[in-house]
């Protein structure tokens, strides 16, 4: 199977999983840039991160979390993803929840953490559903853009047999220039396959827990499938 990645991704970790029955191909079909901003005093307020680009820009401009349980100004990180998370270990903070998407994490919030007050790191194309739902239910909300996603609209000159898709955005910059005539579309999380699905009728493979791995092994097993057939 010739699969299209509308991401650059580690080769290794691909073919490691997919194996060479597929034949990988990559597209960047957005580009990130991370914004210069100055370090604000953080408070103790809590902080949100959706994205790995969000965390990068926030410790890249000097941004320093309060982790200390005795500090008045201590703050809780809340973030989406596991690839989120793991980028703000790598930085040496733990994270207090972790949602898979936008949408079960304020869900989360409004029922066990309402009485704080959130600072949302993200981007400039990030979804507003967090700023919708949290204000609604009087809870202390402020989005803080801290990098840009800029679309690329690159159009496709080859035939691929699949396609897996990564974010919103990156849908969104895909399908200017090009239809979604694919035997198999992928996402790798319901909010990615949400967009894809206002593009076509056709089934979305959608990946568990916004998770690379799980995608990766999602594709080999569908894609394997459909080889048999």
């Amino acid at each position: 199977m010739n699969i299209l990645f509308t991401k650059k991704l580690d080769e290794k970790e691909v073919s490691k999983i997919l194996g060479a029955e597929f034949s990988s191909h990559y597209l960047e079909v957005i580009k990130i840039n991370l914004l210069d901003l100055a370090p604000f005093p953080l408070g103790n307020k809590s902080l949100i991160f959706t994205s790995v680009n969000g965390v990068e820009s926030f410790f890249k401009n000097g941004f320093k979390p309060h982790e200390n349980f005795a500090d008045k100004n201590y703050n809780k990180i809340y973030c989406v993803g596991k690839k989120t998370k793991a980028h703000l270990r790598k930085y040496g903070f733990g994270v207090f929840k972790t949602k898979k998407n936008a949408k079960e994490l304020s869900e989360f919030i409004i029922e066990s953490c309402s009485k704080e007050k959130f600072i949302h790191f993200c981007g400039n194309l990030a979804l507003d559903i967090l700023q919708e739902k949290l204000p609604l239910q009087n809870i202390g909300y402020k989005k803080v853009v801290i990098y840009e996603t800029e679309l690329l609209f690159p159009k496709l000159t080859e035939n691929h047999d699949a396609i897996a898709f990564f974010s919103p955005s990156g849908v969104r910059s895909f399908v200017k220039n090009n239809k979604l005539d694919f035997q198999q579309i992928y996402a790798i999380g319901e909010t990615t396959a949400a967009e894809v699905a206002k593009h076509t009728t056709q089934k979305i493979f959608i990946g568990k827990d916004n998770d690379l791995s799980a995608l990766l092994k999602l594709i080999k097993k569908e894609g394997a499938a459909t080889n048999s057939n």
